[in-house]
């Protein structure tokens, strides 16, 4: 490590002090660890595996280009929360700007709506790699009963990895990220070499609306061709996942700023080329369309079974990743909360290993929350849970924006710290705008109104605890522990 290096973990480490908290997390993840955890939370591969059926059955091969629409609009959210991640550097991310710059109370439903997000996120992301990545790669039937228990499995696995060192959560991501690298690069090339010496492409594909050409709403509000930006409204998400490990970065106010700007953009680009290759592949549209798994089956026409399968293991192993980095985001959200008593059990919650300095009974708690979900719930409960979590980060991100419009004024630079200087304000605008218009895109959808309701059910249960913690335990939610270091005055910002 550098010696400037050392002395940005160490100013890190003295606010963390100045804001009332001992740094028991332990900072083992450098530059590209960081940037590999929020590349791995998006992991574009998986997204465009999971969700490119939904494009194709709502508006045809053209929907992919809703794509460059979303990574310009989440572009510009990261470039704000990059902001933020540059002068606070504490596990919380959210939770903690809200409730440093605004006041405790507003930050607790920050922090609640994030750990939603991220314990549903757990059970999505390894829910959809034992049936559609790791069952089909090994030749099992489908069971959605085979599938729970493999889900069950996968989480104990990854508690324990989280639990046991965050540089073993380090060292993984970033070898899962390089192989999801390598795999999409791959990939790319593959199919266009393919195209190019049999003359298998159509480009006719991109401007094609498949078999939802005579769909008379689909340019209508809530129709097929808005209904298409889901793919990269669940996929180009979780980018401020290195700012909950803020904590444990070793020169946090670079490196995750860098990590949440960088992740997106990278994510959006090798994306992109990823859906045109696969779509100029197509051979033949409604038959694609209606396999079940598109992304496979492009692949298995053009290059054979040995890539597919190749593809399903490269897609397990990112997915395994990605659900290692949504727990232990989720765990230190629960962590964060729990050490400022603002979360059940909380004396239990913010516990910290003394010897591998990771909260464990706040992973437990993730495991224990996705095993509940695994076996309570039924299959139609379960999938519009899990769907309600694709509205939760919109939320998120929105409630981010007006915080950072209306307390900009007042935060600090930091010296050499991550700032977009006079383009905060448009950039700012612009990216509340998006978000806004992201909303309406999740919700305007007929098969919505469950998954929007599954939402207003969890704020409604975090309403209830806030109102006990407001009746019995009303102190913790007036002030902040520590120094206010963070908000400065107007005049020293200007």
């Amino acid at each position: 490590m550098t010696v400037e290096k050392v002395a940005a973990t160490a100013a890190a480490d003295d606010d963390c002090v100045e804001c009332g908290y001992e740094p028991e997390l332990k900072r083992t993840l450098g530059s590209f660890q960081i940037f590999a955890i929020s590349f791995a939370f998006i992991s574009v591969a998986v997204g465009i595996f999971a969700t490119y059926d939904d494009v194709l059955l709502t508006a045809g091969p053209v929907g992919i280009w809703l794509w460059i629409l979303v990574a310009v609009g989440q572009t510009l959210v990261a470039l704000v929360v990059a902001q933020f991640a540059a002068r606070i550097a504490l596990s919380g991310s959210s939770y903690q700007w809200a409730s440093r710059l605004a006041n405790p109370k507003i930050g607790w439903f920050f922090g609640w709506l994030t750990f939603w997000y991220l314990a549903t996120g757990v059970v999505a992301l390894d829910n959809a790699l034992a049936s559609q990545a790791f069952m089909p790669l090994v030749g099992l039937q489908q069971s959605e009963d085979t599938a729970r228990l493999l889900t069950v499995a996968i989480l104990i696995v990854q508690a324990v990895l989280i639990i046991l060192s965050t540089r073993l959560l380090g060292l993984f991501t970033s070898m899962a990220v390089g192989l999801e690298l390598a795999i999409v690069v791959v990939l790319i090339l593959g199919l266009g070499a393919v195209m190019v010496f049999t003359g298998s492409g159509d480009f006719g594909n991109l401007t094609s609306r498949g078999i939802t050409a005579a769909d008379a709403n689909y340019f209508a509000i809530g129709g097929g061709l808005m209904a298409a930006t889901i793919m990269g409204l669940t996929t180009l998400v979780g980018f401020d996942s290195a700012a909950n490990l803020a904590e444990e970065a070793k020169d946090p106010f670079r490196s995750v700023p860098r990590a949440i700007v960088g992740s997106v953009v990278a994510a959006g680009v090798l994306g992109l080329l990823f859906l045109i290759a696969l779509t100029v592949a197509i051979k033949d549209i409604p038959g694609v369309t209606a396999s079940g798994s598109p992304v496979a089956s492009i692949i298995r026409s053009q290059l054979g079974p040995v890539a597919e399968r190749i593809l399903l293991a490269g897609i397990a192993i990112a997915m395994f990743g990605a659900g290692m980095v949504v727990m232990a985001a989720c765990s230190r959200q629960v962590f964060a909360m729990a050490r400022d008593k603002r979360f059940p059990a909380h004396a239990l919650m913010r516990r910290v290993n003394p010897r591998t300095q990771t909260p464990v009974f706040a992973t437990i708690l993730i495991l224990v929350v996705g095993v509940v979900l695994m076996v309570a719930l039924p299959g139609a409960a379960l999938m519009q849970l899990i769907i309600g979590g694709t509205i939760l980060p919109a939320l998120i991100y929105g409630a981010v924006m007006i915080l950072y419009l209306a307390v900009r004024k007042r935060l600090e630079h930091r010296e050499g710290g991550f700032s977009l200087g006079r383009f905060e304000l448009p950039v700012a605008i612009a990216a509340m705008i998006w978000v806004v218009a992201a909303l309406v895109f999740l919700v305007t959808p007929g098969d919505a109104t469950i998954p929007t309701l599954v939402v207003l059910g969890l704020i409604l249960a975090g309403g209830v605890y806030f109102a006990y913690m407001m009746i019995f335990n009303r102190e913790v939610l007036d002030t902040e522990p520590g120094e206010d270091i963070f908000a400065a005055t107007a005049e020293a910002t200007e």
